[in-house]
C-alpha cells in the first residue's frame, strides 16, 4: 500500500509548490495529493506542477475539493460549484491523478429553515451530475466523512446511504481514521464499505476536536483501523497523511518527517507497506 501526502501541509514553509513536491519525494513518499483550486492557479502553475512530480516519479493521486455550495439552498450556487468542481474534474485528469476528494460541508441553519431532506437531496443529486462527469475521465470521487455534528455525511451510516442514494459507481467513500474516532466510529464498522471505498487519510487527534496531528501525537489506537482497511482489498490503495499546521512553522520539516516515520512504521506493523 503506497504512502502519501496531501501538499497543503507546506503551507507554513512559505515557499513555491515545487518546494514541497521536492521534500516529499525526499523523505520518502510514493505519492501526493494535490490541494489547489484551478480558479485559483493557471495554466502554466499546473504544468509546474504536473512536470515536477513527473520528474521526480511522484505520482499524483488525489486531488482534494471543498464544495459547500453544491449544497446551497440558491440554484445559481450550485450552478457555480458544479462548473467549478468540473474544473476541478479536468485539472484532476490532467495530473492523471485518481480521484477527487470532495467534502460537501453542513446542514445549514441547524437544519431548521431549509428541511435537512432537501439539503440531502440537493447533494446527492449534485454529486451524481458529478460521477457522471468524473466517469467520462476514468477518475472516482472520494466523497469525505466528516465528524461534525451537522456534517451532511458524518458516519459510516450515512455515507452508506448517501451512496446508496447517488447510485453511481464512480462515486465512492474517502476514510480518514481520525475522522471516525471523532465520530465514534470503531474499526469493525468499516466492512460496511467494503467495495465501496476510493482512498484513505490518516492522522491523529485528541479524540475530541478536530486535529491531523503527526500519527502518535494524539489518542488514536491506528491498529484496528489499519487491520479493517487491509481486509477492504481497495484496488491501487493509497493512505494519504493529512497534517494541519505545526506549532513550530519553522519547524515543518521535522513535522512532516514524523508524520512519514510514525505512519510508515504503523503500515509495517499492520502489514500494508513492506
Amino acid at each position: 500500500m503506497d504512502l502519501g501526502l496531501i501538499n497543503s501541509a507546506w503551507a507554513q514553509a512559505g515557499r513555491e509548490t515545487a518546494f514541497g513536491i521536492q521534500k516529499t519525494k525526499e523523505i520518502g513518499f510514493d505519492c501526493i495529493d494535490i490541494f489547489a483550486d484551478p480558479l485559483d492557479i493557471d495554466v502554466r502553475e499546473r504544468k509546474l506542477i504536473k512536470d515536477a512530480c513527473d520528474k521526480l516519479h511522484l505520482p499524483i493521486v488525489s486531488v482534494p475539493c471543498v464544495a459547500v455550495g453544491l449544497i446551497d439552498f440558491n440554484p445559481s450556487v450550485q450552478r457555480f460549484h458544479l462548473e467549478r468542481c468540473r474544473k476541478y474534474l479536468d485539472m484532476a485528469y490532467e495530473f492523471e491523478a485518481r480521484n477527487l476528494l470532495l467534502v460537501l460541508g453542513e446542514y445549514i441553519w441547524q437544519k431548521q429553515v431549509i428541511p435537512p431532506e432537501e439539503q440531502w437531496e440537493t447533494g446527492v443529486q449534485n454529486v451524481r451530475i458529478l460521477g457522471e462527469y468524473a466517469e467520462d475521465l476514468d477518475l472516482e470521487i472520494a466523497l469525505e466523512l466528516e465528524p461534525f455534528e451537522l456534517s451532511l455525511v458524518r458516519d459510516i451510516d450515512g455515507m452508506v446511504r448517501f451512496l446508496d442514494a447517488v447510485d453511481h459507481p464512480t462515486v465512492k467513500a474517502n476514510l480518514d481514521i481520525s475522522h471516525l474516532v471523532l465520530s465514534g466510529e470503531p474499526p469493525e464498522k468499516i466492512v460496511a464499505l467494503s467495495g465501496r471505498v476510493a482512498h484513505v487519510h490518516i492522522s491523529d487527534c485528541d479524540g475530541k476536536v478536530h486535529g491531523d496531528l503527526p500519527p502518535g501525537r494524539g489518542v488514536v489506537e491506528f491498529a484496528g483501523y489499519l487491520e479493517a482497511i487491509k481486509h477492504l482489498n481497495i484496488p491501487d490503495a493509497t493512505i494519504s497523511i493529512e497534517l494541519e499546521y505545526s506549532p513550530e512553522p519553522d519547524r515543518i520539516l521535522d513535522w512532516v518527517r514524523e508524520a512519514f516515520d510514525s505512519t510508515s512504521q504503523l503500515m509495517r506493523e499492520a502489514g500494508l507497506r513492506a
